[in-house]
């Protein structure tokens, strides 16, 4: 075949370190929310919904074959993390959580996925972002350990 074709669309999550509500202010989080959908279009990425609330994210985007999920992940943290202290000086000590999930999503999904995203801010007035990933962990049948999950 001459030419490479992909669909690999993904839901990724991370927090704030310590899940600390960094995120707090509404302007903020959505600026970064555009952010985050701004970095991932530039390694090709091209982002379906970027949302979350004070102390996580939700990305689902379509990835490139040209690029690692790990990789896409680390260097969308990395970036929005100096953005976020070069805009606010007072979020000089901000920082993501040093791991995410990252859970695979067929296409048929997608419009499920992407309201699931969008409607974070009222999900959260009923269940923490801890209790939120262990039922996607569960739901995707990948084993944790409690112990090394959170930091």
């Amino acid at each position: 075949m001459p030419q490479s074709f992909s669909c690999l669309l993904v839901h990724a999550t991370w927090s704030t370190k310590d899940r600390r509500p960094i995120l707090s202010d509404s302007d903020l989080r959505v600026r970064m929310h555009e952010y985050l959908g701004g970095a991932s279009n530039t390694l090709g990425c091209q982002p379906v919904i970027v949302g979350g609330v004070e102390d996580h994210v939700h990305v689902l985007a379509h990835i490139a074959r040209t690029i690692s999920v790990s990789d896409w992940i680390k260097e969308i943290k990395r970036v929005s993390s100096i953005w976020v202290k070069d805009i606010d000086k007072s979020k000089d000590k901000f920082q993501w959580q040093a791991g995410y999930g990252v859970f695979s999503v067929s296409f048929s999904s997608m419009d499920k996925v992407k309201n699931y995203i969008a409607g974070q801010e009222e999900h959260h007035k009923k269940q923490t972002f801890q209790d939120e990933l262990r039922q996607l962990l569960r739901k995707h049948e990948i084993e944790w350990d409690e112990r090394y999950i959170w930091d």
